[in-house]
């Protein structure tokens, strides 16, 4: 089986259960010790805001997210779309958190999608946000064991 160039697909296991996995997810506070700082986030489908992480200029990345809500299931679902918030940047990704109850703890599923396979800069995106996310993985479970 080939390879998805198109997306970044992950999942990982936090001994906590959905509940407090969903308050890292949308709660701006804790959002910002494991992802990056938000501005007036609010899980509600429709709603717009912003992030700001470190520029990475090999990407093309700004450093500013632009991002809007496209579905909430408490305690199960949230998926945001994401791009680069400078007018030149390529591409928008579609970021899906999924929770599932396993145990006492949760299974969180990641997807970001929207990755051009034809575009060298963006499967270097790929390939950056891929191991990215492994390390933001690790940051959510120290948010999640101090919150």
């Amino acid at each position: 089986m080939s390879e998805d160039l198109t997306a970044v697909r992950l999942d990982h296991f936090y001994p906590h259960p959905p509940a407090k996995v969903w308050r890292a997810l949308t709660e701006p506070e804790l959002m910002a010790r494991w992802q990056m700082p938000v501005e007036d986030f609010r899980p509600e489908v429709g709603h717009r805001y912003t992030m700001r992480g470190t520029p990475m200029p090999s990407t093309g990345f700004s450093g500013t997210v632009a991002a809007e809500v496209l579905a909430v299931e408490p305690e199960k679902l949230l998926r945001i779309s994401w791009k680069d918030a400078a007018e030149q940047a390529p591409g928008e990704f579609t970021v899906t958190w999924r929770l599932e109850p396993e145990g006492t703890g949760t299974r969180l599923f990641l997807e970001q999608e929207g990755f051009d396979p034809d575009s060298p800069q963006q499967q270097r995106a790929r390939d950056i946000m891929g191991r990215g996310w492994v390390h933001i993985q690790q940051r959510l479970e120290e948010a999640l064991a101090s919150a």
